[in-house]
């Protein structure tokens, strides 16, 4: 492996399908060793970006850089380098798992011994094992992911690009995607992941950038992006809701804002800009006898966070483009 800082190095991409373009001006700059989650509704393009950094699709203008390398001038370098996991699995399916994988071991210059070893390791990480020898026609969705990903790991390449590789997964096989996704950054991968689920990039990404409309609209820490769009708040929920407008009156007195009780008020929203005033709070709701059922400190979301930056949700945006691993 290269020891470029950055595994990725993109600036001002674009890529033009007739009148759309489907990526318009992207920058984007991951640090090698690290998970880096690429956020947005589907036609937002995300997969047209991986695709250009991927040697897949020439881009329209900008340039990118894979460890140094250039994506255009130096392609046959960056293919040595990376490995991709698009959204569509790979495998042939008249194939057994077995043979899909011995298959991608031999082209990938294993011995034949060691592609066959390589292949019974990888079934075993993903739980495929019982359906080695099983044709792929009988394979769920969620199955056949696992396998294009392992497929995608024969070589462990130093930077990976995941396609929303969880896509279609039910809970417990996302879960272990996840453990597989942080092995690989552990063992000495980079990740560039996209995807669509708010969860997935706040789990597993170092780092989050927001595309929408094929351009990057924030970048940061999932914190970072959080703590942009406002302050924490406190939860409060009342032992006895007869105590409310009291309650609401010490907490405009301490904190200088209006709480917001909940319809059957039960609990109350307090917008957090000083953590240092819960403690005067608390300090005045004794005083006054008010006793509290439960407290705690929620964060903005990246769902709200996503929503704020661009005005609707990560599903309910509409697909503006066919976007396809050429």
């Amino acid at each position: 492996m290269t020891s470029t800082e950055y595994a990725v190095e993109a600036r001002g991409l674009v890529k033009v399908f007739g009148q759309n373009r489907a990526v318009d001006g992207v920058d984007l700059t991951v640090k090698a060793g690290t998970v880096y989650g690429v956020l947005g509704p589907n036609g937002a393009g995300k997969t047209t970006t991986i695709s250009m950094l991927a040697t897949l699709l020439r881009p329209d203008g900008g340039e990118g850089r894979i460890f140094g390398h250039d994506v255009v001038r130096e392609a046959q370098i960056v293919r040595q380098l990376i490995g991709v996991t698009g959204q569509y699995a790979s495998v042939d399916e008249k194939l057994s798992a077995n043979e899909n994988l011995y298959i991608f071991g031999r082209l990938l210059g294993l011995s034949s011994k060691q592609a066959k070893a390589k292949g019974a390791e990888l079934l075993e990480a993903f739980g495929l094992t019982d359906a080695a020898t099983r044709p792929l026609a009988k394979f769920s969705g969620g199955m056949r992911r696992r396998l294009d990903l392992a497929a995608s790991l024969i070589a462990q390449p130093p930077l990976i690009f995941l396609d929303e590789p969880t896509t279609g997964l039910d809970p417990r096989t996302r879960g272990q995607m996840w453990d597989t996704i942080r092995q690989l950054v552990a063992t000495g991968s980079t990740v560039l992941l996209t995807t669509q689920y708010l969860d997935e990039a706040d789990q597993l990404a170092d780092r989050i950038a927001v595309i929408d409309a094929g351009k990057v609209v924030a970048e940061g820490t999932g914190d970072e992006l959080k703590a942009s769009i406002g302050t924490s708040s406190l939860i409060l929920r009342l032992a006895d809701t007869n105590e409310t407008g009291e309650a609401l009156r010490l907490i405009e007195q301490v904190f200088g804002v209006q709480g917001t009780p909940s319809p059957e008020a039960a609990r109350i929203t307090v917008p957090m800009s000083d953590a240092d005033r819960v403690t005067d709070l608390l300090l005045a709701f004794r005083s006054a006898g008010i006793r509290l059922a439960e407290l705690s400190v929620q964060k903005p979301t990246l769902d709200e966070v996503f929503l704020t930056i661009t005005g609707h949700g990560v599903t309910e945006a509409e697909e503006t483009t066919e976007e396809v691993l050429a």
